[in-house]
């Protein structure tokens, strides 16, 4: 990797994770030294926006990005990667606040962007690959993420095995490549989006394997909703993307007779 790419930044979406943040932060820190944080806060009402400055005030890699309110984790995500990407970042990383993602295992993403000649444009944290794994999930949580990750598998075609996940390291050129401007899609969705994005434009996805921890505090910000937007737009892009297919025009091939 060049100097620029070897530039870390985790953006970190916060909507009431007071809770969380502080161990979260320091886990990431521990882990990868050398990467910046990015603490991007939707008006947190339970005052996680004043633990992340105090977090910033007392280690210059932790940065706060202080949103008007409750965008939606998409949009979090979104502003964070343009954040990044001005101020010249290699690598962009998501993860989660509530310590679902584990920063030990953000090493192992980012060693994957290096192997194999560094060829990897996107690098996602599967639970569903062999080495990968849930913990203390009820079975109905397990069905929604695998569930999503087959339907978009049928509907859109991608070869991966966890769609849905949000743990994940992208190349600064891979987030330019994937026109994140035309995004509205958030929550489970998002993840959806981004990654069928990079696959229809060529880029290399590799999946490693990660093992997520179901939250130990605070409230979990998966509801009914989320699963529905996922469904409508998966579907409304399948049937989009087939369209596209029965109109692109078929090749004619004639035989020649000869001579």
């Amino acid at each position: 990797m060049s100097e620029s790419a070897a530039r870390v930044l985790v953006i970190v979406p916060t909507f009431d994770e007071a809770l969380n943040i502080q161990a979260v932060i320091a886990r990431l820190r521990a882990a990868v030294p050398t990467a910046d944080v990015l603490i991007a806060d939707d008006n947190s009402p339970d005052g996680t926006g004043r633990i992340a400055d105090d977090l910033a005030a007392a280690d210059a890699q932790v940065k706060v990005l202080h949103r008007p309110g409750k965008g939606g984790l998409g949009a979090a995500y979104l502003a964070g990667f343009a954040w990044g990407l001005e101020r010249g970042y290699g690598v962009l990383v998501e993860m989660d606040a509530d310590g679902s993602h584990r920063p030990e295992d953000l090493p192992g993403l980012l060693a994957a962007l290096k192997d194999n000649g560094g060829t990897a444009d996107l690098v996602l944290g599967s639970r569903w690959v062999p080495g990968g794994a849930v913990v203390n999930w009820p079975a109905s949580r397990k069905l929604i993420s695998r569930g999503g990750t087959l339907y978009a598998k049928v509907a859109l075609g991608i070869p991966i095995r966890d769609a849905t996940g949000g743990f994940r390291a992208f190349r600064a050129d891979t987030l330019r490549g994937l026109d994140t401007a035309s995004v509205e899609s958030q929550g489970y969705c998002f993840q959806i989006d981004l990654a069928w994005r990079a696959v229809q434009r060529g880029f290399t996805v590799v999946e490693v394997p990660i093992t997520f921890v179901e939250r130990e505090h605070g409230v979990s910000k998966m509801n009914r909703g989320i699963v529905t937007e996922a469904l409508w737009r998966v579907t409304v892009w399948g049937l989009q993307h087939r369209a596209a297919k029965l109109r692109r025009p078929r090749t004619r091939i004639t035989e020649s007779a000869g001579v």
